[in-house]
């Protein structure tokens, strides 16, 4: 099977004012400890190996070139990597406000999906409308149940690698004077955007 192709650096995506304008969050994160800078980074991918390589290569001079590097560092994830980033993912649900049978057909997709690939299924949803993202899921995990094993794990980190990125335009700008606190309470608040959306299995 040849290698899945790259996609247009995630950088690229997003609008000047987001690139160039974190605040004071990425001076922030810059400064951080190592210990902090990582335990921020493994909350966007869970991949230690990932989060020392970023946090070992800091000061970075703008956003662009943050998401640059987690771009390349998702890239050189080795299968042991993956699988251990994966493993992190944390179940997630629909919107309450989904049709049931939406959430009795995905809860059905979820089961087959992880006795098929034995991981959590990770799906960016990034740029959708929220009415559109009940659709999407679906659809995905439909289309990505018909994957090989080997087809599944290049989707699956190209996914992961799409998260990452947004991630981390979610949580570095938040970076202040309350981390590691003022982290944890971001990532206690419920998630709003699609970027932040994930699929594991369900229990």
């Amino acid at each position: 099977m040849r290698p899945a192709p790259r996609s247009p650096p995630l950088s690229s995506h997003l609008p000047a004012q987001v690139r160039g304008a974190w605040g004071p969050g990425l001076t922030r994160f810059n400064a951080l400890s190592a210990e902090t800078a990582q335990d921020l980074l493994l909350h966007c991918c869970g991949n230690r190996r990932w989060a020392h390589r970023l946090a070992a290569h800091r000061p970075y001079p703008d956003p662009g070139a943050l998401l640059a590097a987690a771009e390349e560092a998702s890239y050189d994830l080795s299968p042991a990597d993956l699988a251990e980033a994966l493993a992190a993912e944390d179940p997630a649900e629909l919107d309450p406000r989904a049709p049931y049978a939406a959430h009795l057909a995905l809860r059905a997709a979820l089961a087959e999906y992880e006795r098929r690939f034995g991981h959590a299924f990770v799906v960016c949803l990034a740029g959708l409308a929220p009415q559109d993202r009940t659709d999407a899921v679906l659809s995905a995990i439909q289309s990505r149940l018909a994957n090989s094993a080997e087809e599944e794990r290049a989707v699956a980190a190209d996914e992961l690698r799409r998260l990452a990125g947004e991630r981390l335009s979610e949580l570095v700008p938040l970076c202040g004077p309350a981390l590691p606190g003022g982290l944890a309470q971001a990532l206690d608040e419920p998630a709003d955007t699609p970027e932040l959306v994930r699929f594991a299995p369900a229990g």
